[in-house]
């Protein structure tokens, strides 16, 4: 969290920029469907530098539900060029109703509930993380 000193990407961390300013957090990927049926699943807290980033091979529907999910999230659903496009703020822990994030969804970073909010992150933020390098990413790595 914070201004974002690193001026390269790396697969453990996201950092995120807009006109609210700069943020870094370090993920954990979950880029196979064991690791995202997994998910933040069963813990009981989430360091606020700290989140998890789901990858698809491909832009697809995204739909999150919070099943066994003890801790808040905030939810930011990111297209192939790594812009955020929906944001899902406070996801209610144990919560089982679908949480729908968009229809092109390329990746998503879940982060502690209440901490878009709190560093002003919005639609329209870019992304920074290799998983976006192929697809003309609107923050590229250097």
């Amino acid at each position: 969290m914070g201004a974002v000193a690193q001026d390269i990407c790396q697969d453990d961390t996201v950092s995120l920029r807009g006109n609210w300013g700069q943020a870094r957090f370090n993920v954990e990927i979950a880029d196979d469907p064991d690791e995202q049926a997994q998910g933040l699943m069963h813990r009981e807290e989430l360091a606020a530098s700290a989140g998890m980033l789901f990858v698809y091979p491909a832009p697809q529907v995204a739909q999150y539900w919070m099943r066994n999910t003890l801790i808040p999230l905030d939810m930011l659903f990111a297209d192939a060029h790594g812009v955020v496009q929906h944001i899902h703020h406070q996801a209610i822990p144990l919560d089982e109703t679908p949480i729908f994030g968009g229809d092109q969804v390329l990746a998503v970073l879940e982060i502690n509930g209440g901490m878009a909010n709190k560093l002003g992150i919005t639609e329209g933020s870019a992304l920074r993380h290799p998983a976006f390098g192929p697809h003309d990413p609107a923050w590229p790595c250097n």
